[in-house]
C-alpha cells in the first residue's frame, strides 16, 4: 500500500463537502483512487499498485490546498508471503494474484472487533495456531444472543442521547477496523467484510439510501487498498432490519462497490431464507448458508462461479438449531462440501459464563473440529493448484480428470466400491481417515476400472494421485 496523506480543509462537514481524488500512472496506465476524511484537518488517498515499477500521481479536489498536489514512488518486488488478493481462477476455484493455490477455509466471527483490545488479542492469538485463511467479519457492531455488550467504537458522530449523524464518520473506528484487517494480514487471513446486518439496535441497518451509499463509498475509499479484503454485502440480507431494502437497493449498493473498488476485490452476500441471484455480473462468488450440499453441484453448473458454504451451521451446544452439531458433523460437512466442488466455512457456538462465543466474540477455540481442519487443509493444498471440481459420474467424488481423485462416502460406505479411472493412466491410493487425520498407502498401482475394498467404518476418503 502506497498512502498520501494530505492537510487540508477542517470547517462545515468536511465528510460531506471536500471530494478528493488521485490518479496515479505507471507508463501508459492510469488508475483513479478516491481519497477521505480521517478527521483532525488530514486527508488521506491509498493506493495499492500491482506492478513493479516507478509510479506517479496528481490529486484532484474542489478544496484548493488538495488538488493538482503530484508526487512519485517506486514500486518494488512483493515481500515474502505476500502474494496479493484472492481471485476468482479456474471458473469455480480461487488463487491469489501471482497464481499462487488458495483453498478458502474460514471461520466466522462476527463481532470480535467490537470487544476491546485484550479479547480482541485473544482472538488473534488463537487464530495464529489454528487453521483458518478467511475471517467472516462484521464491520458494524452487532446485536444479537450471546452479544448484547456496548461496543467500544461507533462508526459515527453521536450525541448523548445516542442518536447518530449520519453525515460524520468516527475516523477512531475505523482506524480500528484497519487495525484488525492490517492484524488479520500478517496472520495471512483474508478479511470477508460484512457491510451490512440486520441484528442491529443503533440505526444502522435502516440508514437510508443515502446514508448506505456515503458509508460504502467511505468504507471502499479507506479499505480497498488493503490486498486481504473482501466485500460481503449483507450476512442474511433477506431477514429482519434489512428487509426494508428492496433486491433493487441491494443490486445499487452491489454496483457502488464494484464501480468505487478500483482493485475488484471479491463481492457476494449472504443469504437468510432467499437467495440473491449470483448470476448478476457484480457477484464475483456464491456465499451460501445451508447445510443441503445436495445442491452444490447443480449451484455451480448454474452460476459458474465458485461456491462457498459460509455457513451450514456451528459446532457447539447452545440450544439453537443453528448452534448445536457435534464436531464430527461439522468435519463431515467440511468433506461433503469439498467432493462436491465448494467450499465450506467454519463456525463454533460453546456456552461460555462470560457470553465469550467464537461465533461473535472469539477469544479462544474449544471445538475438536479445526485440527480435522486443518489436516484437511493440508490435504487440499497438496492437491492440484486448478481445484477440485465435482465428478458428476460419482457419488461424492471430486478431482481433476486423469490426474487426481479424492472420494469421501460418508456413513453409507460400502464394503467395496468399483472405481473407474481414465484409461492407460496408473495410480498410487491412498485410504484417509478424516476423523483420526491418518493417510493410509494402499499397495500397488491402480488404472482403469476396478474394485476395491474399504474400510469397515463411515465416513472414510479414498485419493488417488497419477503416478509420475
Amino acid at each position: 500500500m502506497y498512502e498520501v496523506a494530505l492537510q487540508g480543509p477542517r470547517a462545515g462537514n468536511p465528510f460531506v463537502d471536500v471530494q478528493l481524488r488521485a490518479q496515479f500512472q505507471c507508463r501508459d496506465r492510469v488508475v483513479g483512487v478516491d481519497g477521505f476524511y480521517d478527521g483532525d484537518g488530514v486527508y488521506r488517498v491509498r493506493f495499492m499498485p500491482d506492478e513493479i515499477g516507478e509510479w506517479s500521481y496528481r490529486t484532484s479536489s474542489n478544496a484548493a490546498e488538495l488538488d493538482g498536489r503530484q508526487g512519485r514512488f517506486t514500486c518494488t518486488a512483493p515481500a515474502a508471503g505476500n502474494h496479493g488478493p484472492v481471485r476468482v481462477r479456474y471458473v469455480t476455484h480461487f488463487a491469489y494474484e501471482d497464481g499462487s493455490p488458495y483453498v478458502p477455509l474460514g471461520t466466522t466471527c462476527y463481532a470480535w472487533i467490537h470487544q476491546g483490545d485484550k479479547l480482541e488479542e485473544q482472538t488473534l492469538a488463537t487464530l495464529r495456531t489454528a487453521p483458518f485463511n478467511k475471517m467472516r467479519m462484521c464491520v458494524f457492531p452487532k446485536s444479537y444472543v450471546y452479544n448484547q455488550n456496548e461496543p467500544v467504537y461507533y462508526p459515527f458522530e453521536r450525541d448523548a442521547a445516542g442518536h447518530n449523524d449520519f453525515t460524520r464518520f468516527n475516523p477512531a473506528f475505523f482506524r480500528h477496523l484497519e487495525q484488525r484487517v492490517r492484524d488479520l494480514e500478517t496472520l495471512g487471513i483474508e478479511a470477508d467484510l460484512i457491510l451490512f446486518h440486520p441484528y442491529d439496535r443503533w440505526g444502522y441497518a435502516t440508514m437510508g439510501a443515502e446514508a448506505d451509499d456515503r458509508y460504502l463509498r467511505y468504507i471502499v475509499a479507506r479499505l480497498s487498498a488493503y490486498r486481504n479484503v473482501w466485500w460481503s454485502m449483507a450476512n442474511e440480507y433477506d431477514l429482519g432490519l434489512l428487509k426494508s431494502k428492496t433486491m433493487a437497493d441491494w443490486d445499487r449498493l452491489f454496483r457502488l462497490v464494484q464501480e468505487k473498488d478500483p482493485y475488484h476485490h471479491l463481492r457476494s452476500i449472504h443469504n437468510g431464507m432467499v437467495l440473491y441471484d449470483h448470476s448478476k455480473p457484480w457477484v464475483t462468488h456464491v456465499s451460501f448458508q445451508s447445510s443441503d450440499f445436495e445442491k452444490a453441484l447443480p449451484m455451480v453448473a448454474t452460476y459458474r462461479k465458485p461456491l462457498v458454504y459460509d455457513e451450514c451451521k456451528y459446532e457447539g451446544n447452545i440450544p439453537r438449531r443453528w448452534g448445536n452439531i457435534s464436531a464430527q458433523e461439522m468435519v463431515r460437512r467440511f468433506w461433503l462440501g469439498t467432493v462436491s466442488g465448494a467450499y465450506v466455512g467454519h463456525g463454533e457456538t460453546y456456552l461460555d459464563p462470560n457470553d465469550v462465543l467464537w461465533w461473535s466474540k472469539g477469544g479462544v477455540l474449544h471445538g475438536e473440529s479445526p485440527r480435522r481442519i486443518a489436516f484437511l487443509r493440508k490435504i487440499l493444498e497438496d492437491a492440484p493448484a486448478e481445484g477440485l471440481n465435482s465428478l458428476s459420474t460419482y457419488y461424492l467424488g471430486a478431482g481433476q480428470e486423469g490426474r487426481y481423485y479424492l472420494f469421501y462416502f460418508d456413513i453409507n460406505q460400502p464394503a467395496e466400491y468399483e472405481f473407474d479411472l481414465a484409461k492407460g493412466v496408473r495410480y498410487r491410493a491412498d485410504m484417509i481417515d478424516p476423523w483420526e487425520m491418518t493417510i493410509t498407502p494402499v499397495a500397488g498401482t491402480f488404472e482403469g476400472k476396478f474394485t476395491l475394498k474399504l474400510p469397515a467404518k463411515p465416513y472414510m476418503a479414498v485419493r488417488f494421485r497419477k503416478v509420475d
